[in-house]
């Protein structure tokens, strides 16, 4: 069966909140195999994901971003925090090179300073509120201070007494740097930002959590959490949590600063110690997150105001140290294949926009390049695949190898078969994607080409190179490389008719 995907992150307004609420994607970088940032876009691009937040300000990344439109958190990491909070010329040589170089092409809209500094970086914390203020001064000379918000992603572990959220508060003692940093928040109209882990909380909960109430499950009324100062009903640990994060600024008389949830998700693989950690449980929870939130549904305290929302992760990291659940919570693997078909069906408007028919037919990383060749011959000839596109002077001809070339009659035969999924396999070499092989002008069956939102993205794992190339071309005059293409379609017939 063809992978399809119905992961659709598509902004939808929220007519009470100053800002849209949006589903967006952070994007991690601990893996073995990481994606070029070209084909990092290219899923983005695909998946219509339109809001990432980046753990850096990677300048690959930054260029690859340009001029599609997606908007771009960025991040100063924890090792860079003393500095800048220590300096005021540091912060501002940071947002010149990192920021300025790149807007507006690029359209950077958040600085997150720091990830959970308090309670992972706390000899940082004296610094915290000052690399704030420089980062948004720097900001201000730029003219840049309306069009990017400045703030610091926290663990929602500083929120004690988190049930019923009506008495929570944050831990007193990170109070001489969480009143400050709430007034700037407040000054400047940037959101608090939450890390929200639903998994940890139940995992931490000895059974007191149940899964379901983690999972966003649908709960009959008798068993929601109730708030016993307010009587308000709870049906998930999430709005709990952000509600608890509200009335926790408001012990603190802040009362008009939104919650953005930058970190949230559940891992789909762990140890053995870590049952509940499953491809159904990680289905469910990202399932159900991403329709909350484009459904506007709101908190109980605040209903109908979206609470925007970075899934963590995009990636599956395998290099990330800790048990085997901290390498799995990503959305797809490094290939760009979805790890599970995320469930949104009857989330509304979200599937109009439904992008599980782009998908396309490329030839498989590491495949053996005789097999691609051979697959390639069967393509152009018994499979009736027009492959004129590929010769010399036409717009698929470059890049000249067999990956490529192969890509393209694999795609062109997959879409004259109806995207049957039996139609991608080539003998093992093929395999069905959702990012679009398109390149430059050579714009492939089923893109949606030069006015499309896929337009013009070059996938750089097309330009492999084979030593010999002149050994898998089949569109010259020699005679001997016709005799051995006739032998190839003889022999490759019977393999896949």
């Amino acid at each position: 069966m063809a992978v399809h995907i119905l992961l659709l992150l598509l902004a939808v307004s929220v007519a009470t909140a100053d800002e849209d609420a949006f589903i967006g994607a952070n994007i991690g970088t601990e893996l073995s195999d990481m994606p070029h940032p070209t084909q990092v876009v290219a899923l983005l691009k695909a998946q219509q994901i339109r809001h990432v937040r980046l753990y850096d300000a990677d300048r690959g990344m930054l260029v690859a971003l340009a001029n599609t439109g997606i908007k771009v958190a960025v991040s100063v990491p924890n090792e860079q925090l003393l500095g800048i909070g220590q300096s005021n010329s540091t912060a501002a040589n940071w947002v010149s090179r990192n920021i300025v170089a790149h807007y507006p092409a690029t359209n950077i809209t958040t600085i997150c300073v720091g990830s959970e500094v308090l309670t992972t970086l706390p000899n940082a914390a004296p610094v915290l509120v000052n690399a704030l203020k420089f980062i948004h001064s720097a900001l201000v000379a730029s003219n840049l201070d309306h069009q990017i918000k400045v703030s610091t992603p926290l663990s929602s572990s500083l929120i004690l007494d988190s049930f019923p959220p009506s008495q929570a508060f944050f831990n007193r003692s990170w109070n001489p740097v969480l009143v400050p940093m709430l007034n700037f928040l407040q000054s400047t109209g940037s959101s608090l930002m939450l890390n929200i882990y639903p998994y940890y909380d139940y995992m931490q909960s000895n059974g007191v959590i149940p899964l379901d109430y983690a999972l966003f499950k649908p709960l009959p009324p008798n068993k929601e959490a109730v708030d016993s100062n307010t009587l308000v009903h709870y049906s998930n640990v999430f709005d709990a949590m952000v509600d608890a994060a509200y009335f926790a600024m408001a012990f603190l008389n802040f009362t008009n600063i939104p919650v953005m949830v930058t970190e949230s998700g559940w891992p789909s693989k762990g140890d053995s110690n870590e049952p509940d950690a499953t491809l159904e449980n990680a289905n469910t929870y990202n399932s159900n997150l991403i329709r909350h939130v484009l459904n506007q549904t709101g908190t109980p305290k605040h209903p109908g105001i979206g609470v925007s929302t970075y899934i963590y992760e995009l990636y599956n990291e395998d290099n990330k140290p800790g048990p085997l659940s901290e390498k799995n919570w990503g959305l797809f693997d490094a290939n760009g294949d979805p790890v599970y078909i995320l469930h949104l069906t009857g989330s509304g408007s979200v599937l109009a926009n439904d992008t599980t028919n782009q998908t396309y037919c490329t030839a498989r990383d590491g495949a053996d390049p005789k097999m691609l060749q051979a697959a390639l011959d069967w393509a152009c000839g018994p499979g009736k695949v027009d492959c004129s596109g590929l010769l010399q002077g036409q717009p698929c001809y470059e890049p000249d190898n067999v990956i490529a070339h192969a890509t393209y009659a694999f795609d062109t035969y997959y879409h004259q078969m109806r995207k049957d999924p039996a139609a991608c396999n080539f003998n093992g070499v093929a395999v069905i994607t959702t990012s679009d092989p398109s390149h430059g002008s050579c714009i492939f069956p089923g893109s949606l080409g030069k006015n499309g939102t896929m337009a013009n993205i070059t996938a750089p794992s097309l330009n492999s190179t084979i030593s010999d190339s002149s050994a898998y071309k089949i569109y010259g005059s020699s005679s001997l490389r016709s005799i051995l293409t006739v032998i190839r379609l003889l022999v490759w017939g019977v393999v896949f008719l």
